[in-house]
């Protein structure tokens, strides 16, 4: 039986003296046995990301040893470097993987952030998925280019709207920490070919959701090494797909007559993000993941490969697991009781995106059945878009499982803050279209898969007809 996984990401002001960064990532190893994945140090940045991972409590106790240490050996009074920052554990986010609920790691953030706060003294700001307020679950709203440590010294003690969640309205050397729970992101920074930093920042305000650009796109302009950087965060790669955004880039730095020098992927990404990137770029038709010899070879050594335990060979929008591949009927199990119990969520929303998961994914199954056999020669184009289209419904379906859960806790939030709060009316009007607004792309989605069951029940193989009916069935 497979472990439950939490993925932690903290950012660390620190990214020029390798022996700071070395004793941080000794106290995360020796507090619990967690697993180092990645570190990537920008000297101009002055910063460091770290990427661990292992069972909940044990991410949970590492992680405080890591802002411990990271509190003794950093001082923000002398600290400088391009990105902003408010601490010297500057943000750190909890990342559900493998058989962990979005909420069990919004309860993680809460507790260390509480700790955090009691035991060292820290002023701790809640973010993501973990905000205590709905101002704050965007990061940029906490901090930014012209709002960092320098500012939040005056501003945390005599700006209610700066008060920490959790720890003293007084600044020391540690700064202040943002802590919270999201999803996965990817950190991806595209330089120009100019050193001209200006046209990154106007680059970078064109591609930002906060200046109208792209939806789950966080963007700004900086100076590296000479040459101009839009440093990026995809809150989103499969609804804001990374060529997309790269083609953005390229449009607005041709207006400033400029081009694309080169990109950097900071710290980790899922494998979907590389392989959907280079299906765009390659123009790949019927390209489907198994087709990578690396993929055959995991399924060829069986199910006790290494990599099989840790993410399925073809992806399955396994950032959001709510049931893993490997013994659907046991491992849904967390997840029905969890509805069976007496709480709010997950409720029929949550059902209702997971019945339209498995419609699109019973659809592409007879699909890719069909796809391949003399018989249905005629068709076998029509099933290779069917397989494409339902992939993309299954894992969005998937997603909105969570949305739907963080959409509802969200307007219980909102209705829980002081009726003295001005800010609790535009709370409840925002997270109510929010809740609103998560079934009813549900029920379109949903529709959508329900309508291919239906085709792959007329054209599809008929060895597979009764799977067809039951994906009808379950997309109602």
């Amino acid at each position: 039986m497979t472990k439950p996984l939490v993925e932690c990401v903290p950012n660390f002001s620190e990214g020029r003296r390798q022996d700071v960064i070395d004793s941080i990532i000794a106290a995360l190893e020796q507090a619990a046995p967690i697993a180092i994945l990645d570190t990537s140090s920008d000297a101009d940045h002055n910063r460091t990301v770290i990427t661990f991972a292992g069972e909940p409590a044990a991410v949970e106790r590492a992680m405080f040893a890591g802002i411990q240490t990271a509190a003794a050996l950093i001082d923000l009074n002398e600290h400088a470097g391009e990105h902003p920052r408010l601490g010297a554990t500057d943000v750190v986010p909890f990342v559900p993987i493998r058989d962990v609920k979005m909420a069990e790691c919004v309860e993680i953030a809460r507790r260390l952030g509480q700790r955090v706060g009691e035991e060292l003294n820290i002023p701790v700001y809640l973010y993501e998925a973990a905000a205590s307020h709905p101002d704050r679950q965007n990061l940029a709203n906490l901090r930014g280019e012209s709002f960092q440590y320098e500012q939040l010294k005056e501003a945390i003690s005599t700006d209610p709207l700066r008060m920490p969640d959790f720890g003293p309205a007084v600044l020391g050397t540690a700064g202040a920490t943002v802590i919270g729970a999201r999803p996965p992101l990817v950190a991806y920074n595209v330089y120009l070919a100019t050193g001209d930093v200006e046209i990154a920042r106007k680059i970078a305000r064109a591609v930002r959701n906060l200046s109208g650009g792209l939806r789950y796109v966080k963007a700004a302009g900086f100076l590296v090494e000479g040459q101009a950087q839009v440093s990026m965060n995809l809150t989103d790669y499969q609804k804001t797909p990374v060529h997309r955004v790269m083609e953005l880039i390229r449009s607005e730095a041709g207006r400033y007559g400029v081009g694309v020098a080169f990109s950097e992927l900071i710290g980790l990404a899922p494998q979907e993000f590389f392989i959907n990137t280079a299906q765009w770029y390659l123009q790949l038709d019927k390209f489907q993941p198994d087709q990578i010899l690396e993929y055959r070879i995991q399924r060829a050594e069986g199910s006790e490969s290494v990599l099989a335990h840790e993410e399925p060979p073809v992806p399955e929008g396994a950032s959001r697991p709510i049931v893993a591949i490997e013994a659907p009927p046991r491992n849904a199990a967390p997840f029905v009781s969890a509805v069976s119990e007496g709480t709010a969520t997950p409720g029929g929303g949550a059902v209702a995106a997971l019945a339209g998961a498995l419609s699109a994914a019973l659809a592409e199954m007879v699909a890719r059945l069909t796809v391949g056999k003399k018989r249905y020669a005629d068709v076998e184009e029509t099933m290779n878009a069917i397989v494409a289209v339902a992939s993309d419904l299954r894992t969005r379906l998937i997603s909105a499982v969570e949305e739907d859960i963080s959409a509802f806790n969200g307007l219980m939030e909102a209705y829980r803050m002081p009726e003295s709060d001005p800010a609790r009316a535009a709370a409840i009007q925002e997270n109510t279209l929010r809740a609103a607004d998560v079934p009813f792309n549900v029920a379109r989605l949903a529709l959508e898969a329900m309508q291919l069951a239906e085709q792959v029940a007329r054209q599809g193989n008929k060895n597979a007809a009764s799977d067809a009916a039951v994906a009808a069935l379950v997309g109602l």
